[in-house]
């Protein structure tokens, strides 16, 4: 079966974390997958294959004879989605022979444009996979997940020499909490790769260092008509919080390893406002300064509006594993290796954003991140080919192949 095949089965399984939840995993759907992994996982010979409590999925392959002192190496994908577009069924539409053009998403008024994603161009001819352009697709992170099980299946069909593998399916990465339970010791490898990434061939181990800030805004509410020098307006305030961050300092404003502020939501009234940021750095000094400006604000604001009118809340989120895997660069040099070997051209890029390996690193295992080949994450313009799934398929078995060596 091709790994594209697969996700068209994953993705109508939906599986949105719920960042407001106080539960492990954060939304119940998860368990729905879950289950389906763990006996498919089982059908391909994984037979300790299980899924525990807290919805993490784990299963073992054991070394083929004679490979048992080879690395003991892991392959790791996530399970959820984000939340956004992802309140209906979600229908996933295959284009076959894509002409690389505009391509409208059925009737929902949404187009995915060559202006807008350049690459689509290099898509021609591939055959393409989107939503009906009402929800996400899912491809992030479903397409690691088949992908991992389609490799799974060639190493048995092709009698591919192998040492120790692990596999692990991870719940509530899109909220930043998917690698906070992860059993390391249980999942038992030395080595590990996530595959969240998107272009096939991408090779990722930089990303941001990271943290949630959170304004809450308390604000002095009397009747308009006599409130001269007595009232606050907390939304007023908190658009006066925004306003003292350097403006260019958005999502949309930087690249590569520019870091940025990113206001995720703001809601408010006169009595009461908050904004939701979240923080993001590669350079780990830059993004101390980052959250001292963050701090400062909060204290300027009380100044001028009163003790208690701005309270300013930090919460760590995760940090950049290059400090990691700089110690295993057999990681990287074994991916690149592993592209070249399928015929990809190796793209070693940092991550605009974190994965679960980020976390996993610090906690023992060195975990880089590889391309699933998909694009538009995060949205009802999210895509994917079924040639690049069945690249970044090859470059895991490549892989398998590199550490048996």
């Amino acid at each position: 079966m091709r790994a594209y095949e697969r996700l068209l089965k994953y993705v109508t399984v939906r599986t949105p974390s719920d960042e407001s939840s106080e539960t492990v995993p954060s939304s119940a759907c998860q368990f729905d997958l879950a289950h389906v992994l763990v006996q498919e996982l089982k059908d391909l010979g994984v037979s300790d294959a299980r899924v525990d409590e807290q919805c993490y999925v784990y299963g073992h392959i054991p070394a083929t004879p004679g490979y048992e002192d080879k690395t003991k190496l892991g392959f790791i994908a996530h399970m959820d989605t984000v939340s956004d577009f992802c309140d209906h069924d979600i229908i996933p539409v295959v284009t076959e022979n894509y002409d690389g053009k505009d391509f409208v998403l059925g009737t929902s008024g949404r187009t995915i444009s060559t202006e807008t994603f350049k690459h689509l161009p290099d898509l021609k001819g591939r055959t393409l996979i989107t939503s009906d352009g009402t929800t996400i697709l899912g491809a992030d992170d479903k397409a690691g997940i088949a992908e991992i099980m389609t490799m799974i299946e060639r190493l048995n069909a092709e009698n591919i020499p192998h040492g120790p593998l692990s596999i692990a399916f991870t719940p509530d990465e899109e909220i930043g909490t998917g690698a906070a339970h992860f059993n390391v010791e249980e999942f038992g490898a030395e080595f590990g790769y996530t595959l969240d990434g998107d272009t096939e061939g991408e090779i990722q181990f930089e990303n941001f260092n990271a943290c949630k800030a959170v304004f809450e805004i308390e604000g002095v509410n009397v009747h308009p008509g006599s409130s001269k020098d007595t009232m606050v307006n907390a939304s007023l305030v908190a658009m006066e919080i925004n306003s003292m961050l350097p403006s260019g300092d958005t999502p949309r404003g930087t690249e590569d390893y520019e870091g940025f502020y990113h206001l995720v939501s703001m809601s408010g009234e006169v009595g009461h406002a908050e904004l939701n940021y979240i923080v993001r750095d590669h350079d780990p000094a830059v993004f101390e300064v980052r959250q001292e400006t963050l701090r400062h604000i909060e204290k300027l604001i009380n100044e001028k509006w009163g003790a208690g009118t701005a309270k300013l809340t930090i919460t760590q989120q995760y940090r950049n594993m290059s400090e990691v895997i700089d110690g295993c660069r057999h990681l990287i040099e074994n991916a690149k290796k592993a592209c070249e070997n399928a015929g990809v051209t190796p793209l070693v890029l940092p991550i605009r954003g974190g994965t679960d390996g980020a976390q996993l690193s610090f906690k023992g295992l060195p975990c880089p991140n590889l391309g699933t080949g998909g694009h538009g994450y995060h949205g009802p313009y999210e895509h994917i080919t079924a040639e690049g799934m069945d690249l970044a398929a090859d470059i895991t078995v490549e892989l398998v192949k590199i550490y048996a060596q």
